[in-house]
């Protein structure tokens, strides 16, 4: 398995230095260099560089790393995630703190015309195991003057070496938790939530999306007192629709669902519902190559519905959206999310919103949906079926729906954040920022 490492190296006026790693179990730093600093400008053919992507005067700010290492892969959940609360604390620093964004080679394109401090990653070997070179090391690292390091996710390999440094960490889910078989698995679990709990001995406070993941860690994983903030996630503006229906599509209505087939995303149970429902058709639209995307395959040919369930993959954001404004209802059966971007697309568009209550899909809908009580086919189609006369009798259902998911806003995220950053600054020991 490649790791990755970073290090902080001096190649302007007023930019932090000392060494870094990841957070994984070896890393290498530099040869000749782990200790020092480096001429500006220079770095390894496999190693990361800080600078500015604008010039800048040395910051009396306090300086906070964040971890958008994530933008390598911006289509993704954590992608967007990464970028939105880049953008919103550019927005949010001035005057607090001086973000240092740790990048993918070319991310810098997604903040236009922005100055920032930002690291450079890149893979490197592992070849020292981290925990026996920190003894080493720490007594002669230089007091860092980073003050604050914001792991993003629960899966970033990267964590300040010099353990003076304070870290904020998010953990967005314990999906894991969840999923269907993981009762037969308790070694896997075990496993996942060991290496969740190291990265919560190293954190000085967590933040998650939800209050449903926030009670999770608590149930699950032993956080010795350590601190959790709830910050909800945003929604953006949603793209323009494509100017026609999907090829993909025939006429008439449809129902949809959105994810990449998984088996906590559960669509197969929606067959068993659509058996129920005579004359709609059933749109599944996300990677579908995947062992449970397979099965469903397996399963529309078995039960003769290949003229009524379409899995047309990956779609395109325009084509997306035009399948979100003209579905008859939202269907997400998902036995496992964190947050569920899709219920809040849907609903942006004022769509009925048909729902498990697993995990922090309750919350995140509130009272602007519908819940599956039971995964049975006649169950389900019960409860399509009495919210959809639910929804047509409320002529003003489609604006509250619209109202609640305008309270979800990338701006409050990004807010949201820097005022715990705010707080762990204030609170740091003078040592940690010397």
């Amino acid at each position: 398995m490649t790791v990755v490492a970073a290090e902080l190296y001096q190649s302007a006026p007023g930019l932090p230095t000392g060494p870094w790693s990841d957070g994984g179990r070896r890393t290498r730093a530099p040869p000749g260099t782990a200790l020092g600093r480096r001429p500006a400008g220079r770095q390894d053919a496999d190693g990361p560089v800080i600078r500015r992507e604008a010039p800048s005067m040395a910051s009396p700010l306090p300086r906070v790393v964040v971890d958008l290492e994530k933008l390598r892969h911006i289509n993704c959940g954590l992608g967007r995630f990464s970028l939105h609360l880049g953008r919103g604390l550019l927005d949010d620093a001035r005057g607090r703190f001086e973000p240092v964004f740790l990048l993918p080679q070319g991310a810098e394109r997604h903040f236009p015309g922005r100055s920032f401090a930002r690291i450079d990653v890149r893979p490197w070997r592992k070849e020292y195991l981290r925990r026996h070179l920190r003894p080493w090391v720490r007594p002669f690292l230089p007091p860092s003057d980073v003050a604050l390091w914001h792991v993003t996710n629960q899966m970033s390999k990267y964590l300040p070496l010099d353990d003076r440094v304070p870290v904020l960490l998010t953990i967005h889910d314990l999906n894991f938790l969840h999923e269907d078989g993981a009762e037969r698995a308790p070694d896997r679990i075990r496993r996942k939530l060991a290496d969740i709990e190291s990265r919560v001995r190293r954190a000085t406070a967590i933040v998650t999306d939800s209050a449903f993941v926030a009670r999770d860690l608590a149930e699950h994983v032993d956080l010795r007192g350590t601190p959790v903030h709830v910050v909800p996630l945003g929604l953006s503006s949603p793209p323009d629709p494509s100017p026609r229906r999907p090829d993909f599509l025939p006429a008439g209505p449809f129902l949809l669902s959105i994810g990449n087939a998984l088996p906590h995303k559960n669509f197969h149970v929606l067959f068993d519902m659509l058996e129920e429902l005579p004359g709609p058709r059933l749109v599944v639209a996300g990677k579908v190559a995947t062992p449970y995307g397979g099965f469903l395959r397996e399963e529309v040919t078995r039960r003769r519905l290949a003229d009524r369930v379409i899995l047309p993959g990956e779609v395109s954001d325009g084509d997306r959206q035009w399948l979100y404004e003209h579905c008859e209802a939202f269907l997400f059966p998902s036995r496992a999310e964190g947050f569920g971007f899709p219920v809040l697309e849907a609903m942006q568009c004022g769509k009925p919103v048909f729902m498990s209550r697993a995990t922090s899909l309750p919350e995140i809908a509130g009272d602007h949906g519908f819940f599956f009580d039971s995964y049975d086919g006649p169950a389900l189609a019960a409860t399509y079926r009495a919210g959809m006369e639910a929804a047509a009798r409320d002529p003003n259902f489609g604006d509250r729906a619209r109202a609640h998911v305008a309270t979800f806003s990338w701006g409050e995220t990004a807010r949201g954040y820097a005022r715990i950053y705010d707080d762990l600054l204030r609170r740091r020991p003078t040592a940690a920022c010397a």
